[in-house]
């Protein structure tokens, strides 16, 4: 990214745009299979996504196999059958906080594996310094990994407007502010949080999602730490 706004300049941002809607559109996919249990409308289209089977990323490569395969396989009960798995997987039947995988960034960065720590005060203040307020209509707390996989979403649809009104400077701040959120936040958690999805999880869906999770956000971090680099030189 550079200030160069002659017409090959202006080419390569709305290639890399198009690249940060595609980001954006997995982001929000994964955040709306965290934020609740599938319904049927959503399980309807799920079923009609070609899911590409070798993107080359072994983790997520597995996850959508077993993903793609329990979505051949529905039948009458599968929303039930998912809507236990989703209970069974996040919430448990504890509150020890080693009964679940629970979806909340404190669970892991807290000593004693508590909810509403030092994490969700964070991301609070993240969320309001780039203007957001949590939907009153989603109980849970902030750190929950819908909402930061949300935030990205957000960082990565602002980085592609910037980028498609040639504003070079907002979107290398916007690159930034990801692969520090990345850093800071979602991989310093998220990947004993998907280990754990492993241990809880009796369904191929919600292990599948566990790898294309984790295998996503590695590649991501590497791909945005490297755009942040090549910037700079």
């Amino acid at each position: 990214m550079t200030t160069n706004t002659a017409p090959e300049a202006i080419a390569d941002y709305e290639e890399i745009a198009r690249a940060m809607e595609s980001r954006a559109a997995t982001y929000g996919l994964l955040a709306r299979l965290y934020r609740r249990e599938v319904d049927a409308p959503l399980l309807d289209e799920l079923k009609t996504v070609h899911f590409p089977l070798n993107t080359g990323n072994s983790q997520v490569d597995s996850g959508y196999r077993l993903m793609v395969g329990y979505l051949s396989k529905t039948w009458e009960n599968t929303l039930t059958e998912l809507a236990a798995d989703y209970l069974r997987t996040f919430l448990g039947h504890g509150i020890d906080g080693h009964s679940a995988a629970y979806p909340y960034e404190s669970v892991y960065t807290s000593e004693r594996r508590l909810l509403m720590q030092d994490a969700r005060t964070e991301i609070l203040a993240l969320f309001r310094a780039n203007g957001l307020e949590k939907d009153p209509s989603f109980k849970d707390a902030e750190d929950h990994i819908a909402l930061e996989l949300e935030f990205m979403q957000l960082l990565a649809l602002r980085c592609a407007e910037a980028l498609r009104t040639s504003n070079s400077d907002d979107a290398l701040a916007l690159v930034r502010s990801q692969a520090t959120f990345l850093d800071e936040h979602l991989m310093a958690w998220a990947p004993l949080f998907t280990t754990e999805m492993l241990k809880f999880a009796k369904t191929d869906f919600y292990r599948g999602l566990s790898r294309i999770t984790e295998g996503f956000l590695a590649e991501d971090q590497a791909m945005l730490e490297e755009m942040a680099a090549s910037a700079e030189e």
